[in-house]
């Protein structure tokens, strides 16, 4: 038996498929496209019984080829460029393929975990599973959109599924992603290279750097999709966030600070690194504008009433461990 991992040489698939190897599980199929090949270095240090090609994939799972033999599909693929402008392309890699895996896996009555996004709820204010909270700014957040209302709607299940609308995810195994990396990646990068890091100017009303988002770490975005694991009896649609937002320039000196303590170099506040010149600010980009979700905080009492107990790690923690592991490479 097979647990299949879309999206597997990607960020958040390829940190799944290694937490699985450190359960013990290898016998996992990796389905992904590898046409920005250094994906694969996500994949080197993980143990899998094959990988697929995507189109392979769909193609074998409509001809029957897995029947009986999975135990449970993490569906992680997707395009996440919030930018893309190809609808046609964006709807049938992350709305279609998606229903195909839904019909599939509910054909055979096994679990479904499957990435949506915070991105549905574009500039509201409200961070709830509802659907008076949700207004798509761009074609990838109405395809994580709709695909949630289809499951909305599926009023009998015959197996599990479970949507997990991500925030801000942060953490090893993202560089393939290059300016869809986190902001973390990007000044980590920055502040190696150049002694400094470049934020956004204010916009929406918020200061210099100020604008706030829930920062999530991967590994509490994989503690979750194998606390749904755990419990098949659970089914439904959950932010994954911390619940607590917190600012760009949070993330920007939380990394500064980790990166100048393995120097020997003692922590400075904001002001102090604003004053230094470490941080600096850049204009805000026009085609960012009325676009951009200038705050995020998930309501997350509906995870924890599903179960979910474990803390969340907070930016500061996080980010430095983080930044602690991109040095080790």
């Amino acid at each position: 038996m097979y647990y299949i991992v879309t999206g597997a040489a990607g960020f958040i698939g390829s940190n799944l498929v290694k937490a699985l190897n450190d359960r013990g599980e290898n016998n996992i199929i990796a389905v992904d496209n590898l046409k920005s090949a250094d994906k694969f270095r996500n994949l080197v240090d993980c143990d899998i019984a094959d990988f697929l090609d995507k189109e392979d994939f769909r193609k074998k799972m409509r001809e029957g080829f897995f029947d009986g033999l999975v135990v449970a599909i993490f569906h992680q693929g997707a395009c996440s460029d919030t930018m893309a402008t190809d609808g046609r392309y964006v709807m049938d890699n992350n709305y279609q393929y998606t229903l195909d895996l839904l019909n599939y896996c509910q054909e055979e009555e096994i679990p479904f975990i499957y990435a949506s996004s915070a991105s549905v709820y574009g500039g509201g204010k409200d961070f709830r599973e509802s659907r008076e909270c949700e207004a798509p700014l761009n074609v990838y957040a109405y395809s994580k959109f709709l695909f949630d209302q289809i499951v909305r709607r599926r009023h009998k299940l015959s197996a599990q599924v479970v949507g997990l609308r991500y925030f801000n995810v942060y953490g090893p195994r993202e560089q393939h992603k290059g300016r869809m990396a986190s902001v973390a990646y990007h000044f980590f990068n920055q502040y190696r290279a150049e002694g400094k890091v470049r934020l956004f100017e204010g916009c929406d009303g918020y200061e210099n750097g100020s604008q706030l988002r829930d920062f999530v770490s991967i590994e509490d975005v994989v503690r979750v999709n194998l606390h749904f694991l755990d419990h098949p009896e659970v089914s439904g649609i959950y932010n994954v966030g911390t619940g607590q937002s917190q600012s760009f320039n949070d993330v920007a000196a939380a990394t500064i600070n980790t990166l100048r303590s393995r120097e020997g170099k003692g922590a400075l506040t904001l002001a102090e690194l604003k004053q230094q010149g470490l941080i600096e600010y850049i204009p805000f980009p026009d085609a960012l504008k009325g676009k951009y979700q200038s705050y995020t905080q998930a309501d997350v009492s509906a995870l924890r009433k599903s179960g979910y107990a474990a803390p969340f790690l907070t930016v500061e923690q996080g980010v430095a461990r983080y930044v602690e592991k991109l040095l080790e490479k």
